[in-house]
Protein backbone atom coordinates (compact mmCIF):
# COMPACT_ATOMS: atom_id res chain seq x y z
CA UNK A 1 0.00 0.00 0.00
CA UNK A 2 1.30 3.45 -0.92
CA UNK A 3 2.03 5.99 1.78
CA UNK A 4 2.73 9.71 1.48
CA UNK A 5 5.36 11.77 3.28
CA UNK A 6 5.24 15.57 3.18
CA UNK A 7 7.45 18.41 4.31
CA UNK A 8 9.91 20.98 3.08
CA UNK A 9 13.58 21.23 2.22
CA UNK A 10 16.40 23.67 1.69
CA UNK A 11 18.71 23.06 -1.25
CA UNK A 12 22.31 24.16 -1.75
CA UNK A 13 23.62 24.17 -5.33
CA UNK A 14 27.26 24.83 -6.14
CA UNK A 15 28.84 24.97 -9.62
CA UNK A 16 31.36 22.26 -10.50
CA UNK A 17 33.67 21.97 -13.49
CA UNK A 18 32.26 20.19 -16.54
CA UNK A 19 35.42 18.63 -17.93
CA UNK A 20 35.92 18.76 -21.70
CA UNK A 21 32.92 20.98 -22.46
CA UNK A 22 33.50 24.30 -24.20
CA UNK A 23 31.29 27.18 -22.96
CA UNK A 24 29.36 27.29 -26.25
CA UNK A 25 28.05 23.77 -25.50
CA UNK A 26 25.96 25.31 -22.65
CA UNK A 27 26.50 22.27 -20.42
CA UNK A 28 26.69 22.58 -16.65
CA UNK A 29 27.43 20.49 -13.58
CA UNK A 30 26.53 21.27 -9.96
CA UNK A 31 26.59 19.69 -6.54
CA UNK A 32 23.14 19.38 -5.02
CA UNK A 33 22.77 19.01 -1.26
CA UNK A 34 19.51 19.21 0.70
CA UNK A 35 18.32 19.36 4.28
CA UNK A 36 14.85 17.77 4.39
CA UNK A 37 12.31 18.11 7.21
CA UNK A 38 8.83 16.79 7.85
CA UNK A 39 7.79 13.14 7.48
CA UNK A 40 11.22 12.55 5.92
CA UNK A 41 14.06 13.97 7.99
CA UNK A 42 17.24 13.60 5.97
CA UNK A 43 20.34 15.04 4.34
CA UNK A 44 21.20 14.47 0.71
CA UNK A 45 24.26 14.82 -1.46
CA UNK A 46 24.41 14.47 -5.21
CA UNK A 47 25.27 15.95 -8.56
CA UNK A 48 23.30 17.48 -11.39
CA UNK A 49 24.11 17.79 -15.09
CA UNK A 50 22.30 20.41 -17.16
CA UNK A 51 22.00 21.56 -20.76
CA UNK A 52 20.80 25.02 -21.72
CA UNK A 53 19.63 25.97 -25.21
CA UNK A 54 19.56 29.13 -27.28
CA UNK A 55 15.79 29.32 -26.71
CA UNK A 56 14.93 31.19 -23.50
CA UNK A 57 13.15 28.90 -21.04
CA UNK A 58 14.23 25.61 -22.64
CA UNK A 59 16.69 23.30 -20.88
CA UNK A 60 17.14 19.86 -19.41
CA UNK A 61 18.76 18.27 -16.39
CA UNK A 62 19.45 14.94 -14.77
CA UNK A 63 20.62 14.34 -11.21
CA UNK A 64 21.44 11.58 -8.77
CA UNK A 65 21.32 12.20 -5.02
CA UNK A 66 21.82 9.91 -2.05
CA UNK A 67 19.35 10.45 0.78
CA UNK A 68 20.24 9.46 4.38
CA UNK A 69 17.76 9.79 7.23
CA UNK A 70 14.45 8.67 8.71
CA UNK A 71 11.23 8.21 6.70
CA UNK A 72 8.18 8.01 8.98
CA UNK A 73 10.22 6.25 11.69
CA UNK A 74 12.21 4.00 9.33
CA UNK A 75 15.95 4.66 9.12
CA UNK A 76 18.16 4.11 6.08
CA UNK A 77 19.44 5.47 2.83
CA UNK A 78 18.20 5.47 -0.76
CA UNK A 79 19.00 7.15 -4.07
CA UNK A 80 16.79 9.55 -6.03
CA UNK A 81 17.06 9.97 -9.80
CA UNK A 82 15.87 13.27 -11.35
CA UNK A 83 14.88 13.81 -14.98
CA UNK A 84 13.72 17.33 -15.77
CA UNK A 85 13.02 19.45 -18.82
CA UNK A 86 11.78 22.95 -19.42
CA UNK A 87 10.12 23.55 -22.79
CA UNK A 88 9.81 27.30 -23.39
CA UNK A 89 9.04 27.85 -19.72
CA UNK A 90 6.84 24.80 -19.16
CA UNK A 91 8.49 22.47 -16.63
CA UNK A 92 8.36 18.68 -16.47
CA UNK A 93 10.08 16.83 -13.63
CA UNK A 94 10.13 13.20 -12.53
CA UNK A 95 12.09 12.20 -9.41
CA UNK A 96 12.01 8.49 -8.56
CA UNK A 97 13.70 6.11 -6.14
CA UNK A 98 16.41 4.08 -7.90
CA UNK A 99 15.28 0.42 -7.69
CA UNK A 100 16.94 -1.62 -4.93
CA UNK A 101 18.84 1.41 -3.57
CA UNK A 102 17.20 1.32 -0.12
CA UNK A 103 19.20 0.18 2.92
CA UNK A 104 18.41 -0.80 6.54
CA UNK A 105 14.67 -0.26 7.25
CA UNK A 106 14.20 1.10 3.71
CA UNK A 107 15.22 -2.04 1.77
CA UNK A 108 12.76 -2.48 -1.10
CA UNK A 109 11.65 1.19 -1.08
CA UNK A 110 9.91 2.40 -4.25
CA UNK A 111 8.41 5.80 -4.90
CA UNK A 112 8.13 9.18 -6.56
CA UNK A 113 9.31 12.44 -4.98
CA UNK A 114 7.33 15.48 -6.19
CA UNK A 115 8.75 18.96 -5.68
CA UNK A 116 6.63 22.10 -5.35
CA UNK A 117 8.01 25.63 -5.00
CA UNK A 118 5.68 28.19 -3.44
CA UNK A 119 6.71 31.73 -2.51
CA UNK A 120 10.38 30.74 -2.66
CA UNK A 121 10.01 27.71 -0.34
CA UNK A 122 10.61 24.13 -1.49
CA UNK A 123 8.05 21.51 -0.50
CA UNK A 124 7.90 17.79 -1.25
CA UNK A 125 5.29 15.10 -1.47
CA UNK A 126 6.88 11.64 -1.46
CA UNK A 127 4.53 8.81 -2.43
CA UNK A 128 6.27 5.55 -1.55
CA UNK A 129 5.86 1.83 -0.94
CA UNK A 130 7.79 -0.60 1.24
CA UNK A 131 7.54 -4.40 1.18
CA UNK A 132 4.67 -5.68 3.37
CA UNK A 133 6.96 -7.44 5.86
CA UNK A 134 8.49 -4.08 6.80
CA UNK A 135 5.20 -2.26 7.47
CA UNK A 136 5.05 -3.14 11.19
Amino acid sequence: MAQTARGEFAASLKPLAFEGAAPEFKLGRMSIDKQISGDLTASTMGQMLSAMTSIDGSAGYVAIERVAGVLNGKRGTFVLQHTGTMTRGVPSLVVTVVPDSGTEDLVGLEGEFKINIEEGKHYYEFTYRLPAQQNR
